[in-house]
């Protein structure tokens, strides 16, 4: 880690002030040449095209993708990208609490396991990017203070959209077919091992207790992170994410 050159950025996310850093070899080995992958497709098809990421949680990708639609506008040779993510197809919390699945025998509510494939409305999902390629549109956003998507709270106006999520590329029913709406797929590994605190502190940051948190972390968070990593349709573009944020093209 202290070999590497980290630089640091100040960013808006979520509607707070914060700073991050990305290591400068990063973003000219991998970065800056993804966004000119993306101006080159896009100068080629001539319209609006949509790329996703897809990655476990805690692994940082509403950053990364609002870092690259920053450095899009700053970066000679690359389009503009609009940075967007899938959070906003939660449903909300009242059809999750109504609303209930079975697991290991157990009747359980959609509420405790938020965040798993089926709190998301697949189906809106697949809609709402199927009209953004095709013209202009209005993209829902989850409300971390309100833990509720707000419904067409972003105008979709550029003609490189990147998408970023947890299931985008997952390989089940309903979900499976999605990857084939995007015209460019990347995918996020990393061990789960260097999830876990970053997903039990991002809970206690939410509110929970310790405990609450980890027992979040058993029974839903951990098991998102491994049916991501192990049933995934393959990406275009794969990197590996290390302990320390970077990241490396596979």
């Amino acid at each position: 880690m202290s070999n590497k050159n980290w630089q640091f950025y100040d960013m808006v996310i979520n509607g707070l002030p914060q700073r991050v850093k990305y290591n400068e070899d990063t973003v000219n080995s991998l970065f800056i040449p993804l966004l000119q992958k993306l101006t080159d497709i896009q100068q080629c098809e001539q319209r609006r095209i949509m790329a996703f990421l897809a990655a476990p949680p805690a692994t940082g990708k509403s950053t990364l993708l609002q870092f690259l639609e920053q450095l899009s506008h700053e970066q000679a040779g690359t389009q503009a990208v609009q940075a967007l993510g899938m959070d906003g197809f939660h449903y909300p919390n009242a059809y999750l609490e109504s609303h209930t699945i079975e697991r290991d025998g157990k009747t359980i509510t959609l509420r405790s396991i938020k965040g798993a494939p089926e709190t998301f409305d697949v189906a809106g999902l697949r809609a709402k990017i199927q009209e953004a390629k095709q013209g202009k549109s209005l993209w829902p956003v989850y409300d971390r203070k309100l833990h509720n998507p707000i419904p067409d709270a972003l105008v979709v106006n550029s003609n490189i959209l990147l998408v970023e999520g947890n299931w985008l590329l997952l390989n089940e029913p309903q979900w499976r077919d999605l990857h084939e709406l995007a015209d460019y797929t990347l995918s996020i590994k990393v061990a789960p091992e260097l999830l876990k605190d970053r997903l039990i502190q991002r809970k206690i940051q939410g509110g929970l207790s310790e405990k609450d948190a980890v027992n979040f972390y058993e029974t839903s968070d951990r098991l998102n992170v491994e049916r991501i990593l192990n049933n995934q349709v393959p990406a275009d573009e794969q990197w590996q994410m290390f302990a320390d944020g970077d990241f490396i093209k596979c």
